[in-house]
């Protein structure tokens, strides 16, 4: 028996004759609980818990709800905010009750859905006990003289509630556990339902629990046939897993159930797919009786993987009668067909290496957004920086990590990508360098930064540098196309590449990129194979496109990839080519200040081609120029400027001083020079732009007019403008 508050139980059983001594000594004894105010809610959490906990949990947890027989709350607030005030009746409850659980008051203050939440929980399981609801008839006296309801009967009353009854106690809130007398009316009609209650319950309780050892011994039976030890020997682990919990929840929300569940974690390759399912699989290994790791890579290994879990059945139950023929020696097939219970091996298809059987869990680590055996839950960056320098500060073993601004720096770098924070740190763990060299060493020398890094034992890809090359490989076979645009991608900027981008540099650029850029639909194909293997993604990111189609972005370590690795070599060809497109789009598009913040992370990435000589400046001004358009007018004034000296330079050498494009150029130094205020400067731009125009164009006076206006308009501004 267990009573909350005031009332002894054992005592009332005993004055009216019950004698349990015979349960006393027992875990399987009859429970009865009378729970007063919020002992109730603390009573209903206990058998929530209880209910919950099934194989592999404690037996003194599960036996709770199996034990339990009857409960007589004394009003308890069940309803919570039904009618209730419930922060007042709270605040109330505990200027009265000074010992109660602060932490359940406080959680209860704070949302008052937590009760209706924990009613419809409790109410899956209020059928298998006798419930009495108690209310109190009078008000409660507080510390102020004046008075209260504090549990009303709509509150302490649960409306249909099986086998329950509304019991009045013609008491206060205080009062009503508390009895002068046997003789006292609520003495006796407690004392009334409890001798009912423990009279039934010494009949039914053991019957209750003759069935639940049956079907514990059922069960234990079945697990003793097919459990194993946990084992992490064929995968490999992270010393301390970061993060990830919403995913971790995810997962368990889908495969907590009876029936067969497959969960699928798919993304691109360093994000952490394994290592969350090794986390998943620690956490969550006494709910399983058997934990297996299959390698997927191709046929071959699956097999293999399949033979050595057939190995591992028999050396811890050498009786398993499907298994007990198969040796070193045995066809790969015969040990597939035993433990998946498949025999089709006509095509190479995962479905037909799942079990028949139609329980347990699978969890599938892969790069492919196509597998969709089940439930999909894609893997993205870490976006929380606390994240990426706590795995920092756990490879690299350092103090002070979590607030070193250098640090933060370096991992905002590597953008939340679990394997290069990894690879990150375990270097600097065994090298003497700074967080800053270590990024300027990245920067610079990127390939012979990661081939010199320690090897991740916890990381099935083990070097960043080669982490995506199998993907590559795997897009190679499947769509040439696919291979070049990655290949491509390497010279513009990582994230927001969209198809009219690249149509602008088809019309002088190879057929391949003709094709690649024949319609839409061709290019989201091509980039779609790209999405598939976790090496892009559709770019969410901006919140307008204006009226060209939404690009597709990459990560920032992948892109490091292509420029360093899938292309080996710097090819100024490509270069050029990537520096096409975004010239022609700005001079195609010079309206459109949407498409232009688009353009300017690509233009930086060309322009930086153009500052360190990789690319060549022959017949490339036009593009030069398109750019200093771009810079000034998103008010990039001093990078337009050099932009336009360059292109002046450029039509200088190939076309004379003055050619028309060369006095174009020229003009619009002029115009950029006055909104610098360097007037002086503007002027001269303007008087050479002014005689250029009218010697090349001679005697043609409409066209001579109209510049001469133009310009001495300008000069006009230059001239009254403020010094």
């Amino acid at each position: 028996m267990v009573c909350s508050e005031g009332l002894d139980v054992a005592g009332v059983l005993e004055k009216i004759g019950i004698d349990l001594t015979g349960f006393w000594h027992t875990t399987r004894r009859p429970i009865i609980f009378v729970a007063h105010s919020l002992g109730g809610i603390i009573v209903k959490s206990a058998l929530i818990h209880s209910d919950a906990a099934r194989k592999g949990a404690l037996e003194e947890h599960r036996s709770i709800k199996a034990s339990t027989y009857g409960i007589v709350f004394m009003g308890t607030p069940h309803q919570g905010g039904s009618g209730v005030q419930l922060g007042k009746l709270l605040v109330n409850v505990a200027s009265v009750f000074v010992a109660a659980d602060d932490r359940l008051m406080k959680h209860l203050e704070r949302d008052s859905e937590w009760l209706q939440q924990q009613l419809g929980q409790y109410g899956q399981i209020s059928g298998e006990f006798v419930t009495k609801f108690a209310y109190e008839e009078y008000m409660t006296p507080t510390v102020l003289g004046h008075s209260i309801m504090v549990v009303p009967r709509a509150s302490a009353v649960v409306p249909g509630a099986a086998d329950g009854e509304p019991i009045v106690i013609h008491a206060n809130h205080i009062d009503m556990v508390k009895f002068p007398s046997k003789e006292d009316s609520g003495y006796k009609t407690v004392s009334g339902h409890l001798q009912i209650m423990a009279q039934s319950a010494s009949d039914v309780i053991p019957l209750r629990w003759e069935e639940e050892s049956r079907v514990n011994a059922a069960r234990m039976n079945a697990e003793e046939s097919f459990s194993l030890d946990f084992s992490l020997s064929d995968v490999s682990e992270t010393d301390r897993f970061v993060a990830r919990q919403d995913e971790l929840a995810e997962m368990h929300k889908t495969l907590d159930d009876d029936m067969r569940r497959t969960v699928v974690l798919h993304g691109l390759g360093g994000i952490g797919k394994t290592q969350l399912a090794v986390a998943y699989a620690k956490l969550h290994r006494a709910d399983y009786s058997a934990i297996f790791w299959l390698n997927i890579k191709d046929e071959d290994s699956l097999k293999q993987s399949f033979a050595r879990v057939a190995r591992r059945i028999l050396r811890e139950h050498p009786s398993a009668s499907r298994l007990d023929a198969v040796t070193e020696d045995s066809k790969l097939d015969e040990v597939v067909d035993a433990l998946a219970g498949n025999t089709d091996h006509a095509a190479i298809d995962i479905r037909r290496f799942l079990p028949e059987a139609y329980h347990g869990s699978i969890i599938i680590t892969t790069r492919s957004a196509q597998v969709s055996v089940g439930h999909r839950i894609r893997l993205g960056k870490l976006k929380d920086v606390h994240d990426s320098l706590q795995i920092l500060s756990n490879a690299s073993r350092r103090e002070g990590v979590l607030d070193d601004p250098d640090a933060e720096q370096l991992v905002k770098e590597l953008d939340g990508l679990p394997l290069a924070l990894a690879t990150a740190g375990a270097y600097l763990d065994q090298v003497p360098t700074s967080f800053m060299d270590y990024l300027r060493l990245y920067k610079a020398s990127w390939l012979k930064l990661q081939q010199t890094s320690p090897e991740l034992s916890s990381y099935e890809d083990r070097a960043l540098y080669s982490t995506w090359q199998l993907s590559f490989d795997h897009i190679k076979q499947q769509n040439e196309l696919s291979a070049k645009l990655l290949q491509l991608w390497a010279y513009f900027d990582n994230q927001d590449i969209w198809f009219e981008l690249l149509r602008e540099g088809a019309l002088n650029g190879p057929e391949w990129l003709s094709q690649l850029t024949e319609d839409e639909l061709s290019f989201n194909q091509t980039a779609r194979l790209l999405c598939d293997h976790g090496l892009a993604e559709v770019d969410k990111s901006l919140k307008e496109i204006g009226l060209e189609s939404r690009g597709y972005s990459m990560h920032s370590c992948v892109h490091s990839w292509t420029v360093h690795v899938l292309n080996q070599e710097w090819d100024s060809r490509t270069a050029s080519l990537a520096l096409q497109c975004v010239g022609s789009h700005v001079r195609d598009n010079n309206a459109s200040h949407v498409t232009q913040r688009r353009l300017i992370r690509h233009a930086a990435k060309c322009w930086s081609s153009v500052v360190n000589h990789v690319v060549g400046e022959d017949g490339i001004e036009w593009a030069l120029y398109s750019f200093g358009y771009l810079y000034a007018d998103q008010g990039k004034l001093i990078e337009a400027e050099e932009m336009y000296q360059r292109a002046l330079q450029g039509y200088e050498k190939a076309w004379g001083p003055d050619h028309t494009s060369t006095l174009d150029t020229v003009n619009n130094l002029g115009s950029l020079y006055v909104d610098q205020g360097k007037l002086i400067e503007a002027e001269e731009m303007y008087q050479r732009a002014l005689r250029g125009y009218e010697k090349a164009l001679g005697h043609d006076q409409v066209k001579g007019a109209a510049a001469r206006s133009r310009f001495l308009a300008r000069l006009a501004l230059a001239a009254s403008a403020p010094s």
